[in-house]
């Protein structure tokens, strides 16, 4: 306590009193009414949106943008100011984004946004004049054009740069993929699903938030949340158009039911499911009903074997990494694969469903797989991979 030099009370006081205007004496900074302001003009633009009122819109701020998203069928939209910086009569927002997709989403979607305001003089009202992803952010599909919008019986596809015949048979491919996942895994999910069709592959980068180099070889992927129902809202499937594009009519079908599966069985992945099962599951269910053998569906995978070259353990994690060598991510996938349609046929459907949740019912990966092996197959990691290696020999002799 040396050194310290106690003060009066009334001293305390004309302190408080003096620094009032920047600091509260209890330590916290005194808030900026900018703030709350810029909370209200969002909260009226939220407002517009969900009345599909332009001319509300407008009065809140820059009105471009709002045909983009006007076809959207929303449940839900709402805006939350996070922080404001202001320099005058601008400021800049970091805005949290809430929407929901009218009869698809059980929860919001939530995307980080950058909004600029200004207002003309001290005292004004506050305007947006751009409101634009956040740098930790994808895009949303408005940001990159109108957005069409087509509805199937099980699927509601969204469209940019996109014709509406394509987008229709996006819709019908995703109409035939929900009742074969529906058939294949019984588990609680909505059995609807949302696509999203960007004008080409940088438009899928885009809304992924990543170099469209890393998905340049990929048909489509589904976004979403793991880790339990409440976590897994709002799943969106999004295409590769360019990647797509290239595929036969079969193959097409396989991607959507494969992302579909993603959807259905979301709630169930956790971070104790490793990739060969989500990703070989989800094939098994693509492939399920299509007649085709292991040797056409998995031609990287058939030539190894068939030169001696048998994989010496299941495909890990990194071995799915979008920047892999295409051979080395075809045969990760074939192996998952053929580790599931294994289980289906030697232990049965209704076991590799139950295998699949209980490795997804782990609070943790280490442990996860070895023992649902053991509870529900009633076999070893040792045994299984050894049981799958000679499977592989018998399918590709």
């Amino acid at each position: 306590m040396a050194g310290r030099r106690r003060v009066s009370g009334s001293s305390v006081v004309a302190l408080c009193l003096l620094l009032v205007a920047l600091v509260a004496c209890g330590g916290r900074t005194a808030a900026d009414p900018a703030r709350a302001d810029v909370q209200r003009v969002l909260d009226r633009r939220a407002a517009a949106v969900l009345a599909h009122d332009a001319a509300a819109y407008a009065r809140t701020g820059t009105g471009t943008g709002f045909e983009h998203l006007s076809a959207l069928p929303l449940a839900a939209w709402s805006y939350r100011v996070r922080d404001v910086e202001r320099a005058g009569d601008t400021a800049t927002a970091d805005v949290e984004l809430r929407y929901r997709v009218d009869g698809y989403d059980r929860g919001p979607v939530t995307a980080g946004r950058t909004v600029r305001l200004s207002r003309d003089g001290t005292g004004g009202t506050w305007a947006v004049d751009s409101d634009r992803p956040d740098k930790e952010s994808g895009q949303q599909p408005w940001d990159q054009g109108a957005v069409e919008v087509v509805r199937g019986t099980h699927s509601l596809v969204l469209g940019v740069g996109q014709s509406t015949a394509m987008l229709r048979r996006f819709a019908d491919l995703a109409d035939r993929a929900v009742p074969a996942v529906a058939d294949a895994w019984d588990g609680d999910w909505s059995r609807r699903v949302v696509v999203v069709v960007p004008r080409s592959v940088e438009g899928m980068a885009g809304l992924l938030g990543s170099p469209a180099s890393s998905y340049r070889g990929i048909a489509a992927v589904t976004t979403g949340e793991t880790g339990g129902r409440e976590h897994a809202p709002a799943d969106r499937i999004i295409v590769n158009p360019d990647a797509y594009g290239l595929l036969g009519s079969l193959g097409k079908q396989v991607v959507l039911t494969h992302e579909t599966t993603h959807v259905a069985t979301r709630a169930d992945t956790t971070s104790a499911t490793p990739l060969w099962l989500s990703e070989g599951y989800a094939d098994w269910v693509g492939y399920r009903d299509t007649g085709r053998t292991p040797a056409q569906a998995a031609p990287e995978l058939a030539e190894a074997v068939a030169g001696g070259r048998v994989p010496a353990r299941l495909p890990t994690d990194e071995d799915f990494g979008f920047t892999a060598e295409a051979e080395e991510l075809a045969r990760a996938y074939e192996g998952g694969w053929l580790a599931c349609r294994m289980i289906a046929e030697q232990w049965g459907e209704d076991r590799l469903d139950a295998f699949y949740r209980a490795v997804g019912a782990h609070d943790e990966r280490t442990g996860a797989t070895d023992d649902a092996l053991h509870k529900v197959l009633g076999t070893t990691p040792k045994e299984f991979t050894a049981h799958w290696q000679d499977y592989l020999r018998t399918q590709f002799a």
